[in-house]
């Protein structure tokens, strides 16, 4: 569907379509399920027809006013004294209406960082991550995620075949994490497979108790011996945060910028290997896979609807009326198909699009993230010149949840190829390798959930 159609009747799964779909409550629409996920444009226009914002369900038994129109997004995001962040605001929570179980909670709940802080606890936070993310040379991330591409392909370049969400995308993202935090072999390892197994919906109780374990873990080491990563400097950081508040800085950035890249990455290529303006062309041209994230991130961004805000009074949004501690979240999606911005948001800059958020909440990572994605998608399309989707796109399923925008899988085909050798100007490397020494490697063995960042430091420094 267009994102600018206009369907008379409600889509599929809507109360007022005649069938609640699996969960809606009476005139609140149910932003989960199947229908959603297969067609959430349908889902926000009919939204519209309410006004600029409207009643959702993000799960069975949790309630949201959802903002689809783009000037309201902005009214929401950028007035810090109307609208808040400290989830220990909502409402219904404090009352008790929100299920103790709910899968939505863990993005809701109030944690100690900057993503769910106000005023100058915000503040100093947010200046310590900003602080400490700008120290980040993106020349050398941009080796390390050539690396980190280069490795994951090898792991199937010879079979012709891949998942290249699953075996490729999602790995990409969490291995230049690691490298950003400065882990170490098994550190590394268990973050890796924790944040896997959080994302596949696998013992998540564990995997959050081995997360947070591992971050502890990391910060003590680096409170020993820090290094040239970001957890050291937001460890010497003026800003002085405790060990509490390091973990949970660490947690929100390796949860914003591993599934949200994850899923930019996946997108994009979906995009690039199934719409003929792209897949006619040069896969690798530079300015083609920015061209095509620039547009997943208007029209399909990763993370479509979040951006939790709370009243803190009663208050009317565009002549929307709001409560004391209303869930208020922010369509993302919606904001950036809005009618009203017409053929004209085409032209606009490329960061006038909401998907990294606005005001004081903006995302703090969107140039390392966009870094990442962009040599991610050319490294890959490089080095399988011949990759092609493995089913017609209209035949890809997406992930069912309220907040992100996620394929299920992205499976590809392609004439193999020969793996490559680690590179030899790696900043890692220790010492330079002779002329003599150029003999093909021993290859390292494919690695286990459990291993990846370890078997991808011995493969680099091979």
């Amino acid at each position: 569907m267009h994102p600018h159609s206009h369907p008379q009747t409600p889509p599929p799964g809507c109360p007022a379509h005649g069938a609640d779909g699996g969960g809606g409550d009476g005139g609140v629409i149910p932003l989960h399920g199947p229908e959603f996920a297969a067609d959430p444009q349908a889902f926000y226009e009919y939204l519209r027809k309410q006004g600029p914002a409207g009643d959702v369900e993000l799960a069975p038994g949790v309630r949201a006013t959802l903002v689809t129109e783009y000037a309201a997004a902005l009214k929401v995001l950028q007035n810090t004294d109307l609208f808040a962040r400290d989830s220990r605001r909502w409402r219904a929570l404090n009352e008790g209406e929100v299920p103790a179980d709910s899968p939505v909670l863990p993005m809701l709940a109030y944690r100690p960082n900057c993503l769910f802080s106000d005023g100058a606890d915000h503040m100093r936070l947010r200046q310590a991550v900003t602080d400490s993310l700008a120290r980040v040379d993106s020349h050398r991330l941009g080796r390390h995620v050539e690396h980190v591409s280069t490795y994951l392909a090898n792991q199937f370049c010879d079979r012709g075949s891949a998942d290249l969400l699953a075996e490729y995308a999602k790995l990409v993202s969490l291995l230049v994490f690691n490298e950003l935090f400065g882990c170490p072999a098994e550190i590394g390892d268990r973050l890796v497979s924790a944040m896997s197994d959080l994302y596949d919906g696998v013992n998540a109780e564990q995997a959050n108790a081995q997360l947070t374990q591992s971050l502890l873990n990391l910060v003590a080491l680096k409170r020993r011996r820090p290094d040239a990563d970001v957890t050291s400097w937001l460890m010497q950081h003026h800003a002085g945060l405790t060990d509490e508040e390091m973990v949970h800085q660490l947690v929100t950035l390796l949860g914003g910028g591993s599934e949200p890249v994850q899923n930019l990455i996946a997108n994009s290529l979906q995009l690039l290997l199934s719409d003929e303006r792209y897949s006619g062309g040069q896969h690798g041209a530079g300015l083609l896979v920015e061209d095509a994230i620039n547009e997943v991130l208007w029209n399909s961004p990763p993370l479509a609807n979040y951006a939790a805000h709370y009243p803190t009074r009663d208050v009317e949004l565009s002549g929307v009326p709001l409560r004391t501690g209303d869930l208020v979240m922010v369509s993302f999606a919606a904001a950036n198909t809005d009618p009203a911005l017409s053929a004209s948001r085409y032209t606009f800059s490329k960061r006038a699009h909401l998907a990294w958020g606005a005001g004081p909440h903006a995302c703090p990572a969107k140039d390392p993230a966009q870094l990442i994605a962009i040599t991610a998608i050319e490294k890959l399309l490089n080095h399988l010149p011949d990759v092609e989707l493995a089913v017609p796109a209209e035949q890809l399923t997406w992930r069912q949840g309220a907040f992100q925008r996620a394929l299920e899988s992205l499976p590809a085909r392609f004439a193999p190829v020969r793996p490559e050798r680690a590179p030899l100007n790696s900043p890692w490397a220790a010492g330079v390798r002779s002329a003599a020494a150029e003999a093909p490697p021993e290859p390292v063995a494919k690695p286990a959930k459990t291993s990846w960042w370890s078997t991808f430091l011995s493969w680099r420094r091979q």
